[in-house]
């Protein structure tokens, strides 16, 4: 975990490009902010966005929707790349 004061984004804000990672911005050394690069926030977002869809599938699956199995997904792929649906 990075902690910086705010002066720093003042100065040089290019350290969240290096760092690749967010960086915990302080204010009269409280908690003030988070920043981070937008390749890394893409990223999160992407991460994010996955897991809810994988929450929904499951939640889906408990309720009793219909699934299928990996032969069929596998399938109904094929079909698809193909035009066939």
């Amino acid at each position: 975990m990075i902690i910086k004061p705010s002066a720093m984004l003042r100065n040089d804000y290019s350290l969240a490009k290096e760092s690749e990672e967010p960086i915990y911005i302080t204010k009269n050394g409280g908690a003030d902010g988070i920043f981070m690069s937008i390749e890394a926030f893409g990223r999160r977002e992407q991460l994010l966005n996955l897991r809810a869809s994988v929450f929904d599938a499951e939640e889906e699956r408990l309720s009793g929707k219909p699934t299928m199995s990996i032969a069929e997904a596998r399938k109904a792929l094929v079909q698809r790349r193909n035009g066939k649906m």
